[in-house]
């Protein structure tokens, strides 16, 4: 089943949604993107962990600074060792 509403939207995000060839299933997915989100954040309140949009924001930019330092070079490095790691030839060392 599905409803029909009607929303009012800032210039920037209806700039956004005009780029979508199907406004309603993009809205749709982001709803429920959002959904996953807050039950997932319930979950973790619920079994001990203290979250706050603080402490998302610092996760974020400690991911991002992480994200920043993986060169070519360093990709590179991890696929050959996965490849290795997948052959069973993998040498671990100290």
């Amino acid at each position: 089943m599905t409803k029909k509403i009607a929303i009012s939207i800032p210039d920037d995000v209806a700039e956004r949604l005009a780029a979508e060839p199907n406004v309603s299933a993009f809205v749709t997915e982001s709803i429920r993107q959002r959904m996953v989100g807050e039950r997932t954040r319930r979950t973790l309140e619920q079994i001990g962990f203290t979250i706050t949009d603080e402490g998302l924001e610092e996760a974020g930019r400690k991911l991002d600074q992480a994200r920043q330092a993986i060169t070519p070079e360093l990709r590179a490095k991890a696929a050959a060792l996965l490849n290795e790691a997948s052959r069973g030839r993998l040498q671990v060392r100290d």
